[in-house]
């Protein structure tokens, strides 16, 4: 019985706090859970399903910069486009040399364009990643024309602004590729369009005012 007093004792000094019984577990569980689930809410721009991930492979399958360009600031294009011509370099070598470097463009674009909002970069997430269903209604809202895929989803106080947002979106949604600052353009609009869908609120004034938004920064989609 000593002993076994003697181990116990010992267990309990390894752990003063209970942080290994089983609450103590659970509270550990739940804000790890929390925390990830945080983190996969936000993903969008930097998911294999994104809308960035999407132009830059446009921009390798078609040999076109602009497409990918759009999503990073102009004190940013010299990295990216040598990042891109490297790229298209290396991919010509075999499939597995390309498969490489595609991934190379696609880390780099991501990050370039994470570190243009003044977020870090925390790699490239798999395709299936989860996302914000708002977000996902916001991009279907683009594709159809019309707000009906976020019918119920947003406070119905805050139409009015949702309206003036998605209208300056599809206003600017058919711009010329190879017009980059009219891709940043149309990305600042879609980005606070989105924003504003999913709960936040800023940027959006500026639907108001008419004027135009910083481009590619100020979101964590």
């Amino acid at each position: 019985m000593k002993k076994l007093r003697l181990r116990n004792g010992a267990g309990e000094n390894r752990n003063p706090h209970g942080l290994f019984n089983r609450s103590g577990r659970l509270a550990i569980l739940t804000a790890l859970f929390m925390i990830v689930s945080t983190g996969i809410s936000l993903a969008h721009c930097d998911t294999m399903d994104g809308p960035v991930i999407k132009d830059a492979r446009l921009a390798l399958d078609v040999n076109n910069i602009n497409y990918a360009l759009k999503w990073v600031q102009e004190a940013d294009e010299a990295e990216l486009k040598d990042a891109f011509a490297l790229t298209m370099k290396v991919r010509n070598l075999g499939p597995e040399a390309q498969t490489l470097a595609d991934r190379y463009f696609f880390d780099t674009l991501v990050r370039i364009h994470r570190n243009g909002e003044g977020v870090g970069f925390t790699g490239v997430k798999p395709a299936g990643t989860p996302v914000d269903e708002r977000i996902l209604a916001a991009d279907r809202a683009i594709e159809a024309g019309n707000l009906t895929p976020l019918a119920g989803k947003v406070p119905v106080e805050k139409k009015h602004e949702l309206h003036l947002l998605f209208d300056k979106v599809m206003a600017l949604k058919d711009f010329d590729i190879n017009d980059v600052r009219a891709g940043r353009e149309y990305v600042a609009a879609y980005v606070s369009f989105f924003k504003f869908a999913e709960g936040e609120e800023h940027q959006h004034t500026e639907a108001h005012e008419g004027n135009q938004p910083s481009p590619a920064t100020g979101h964590q989609h």
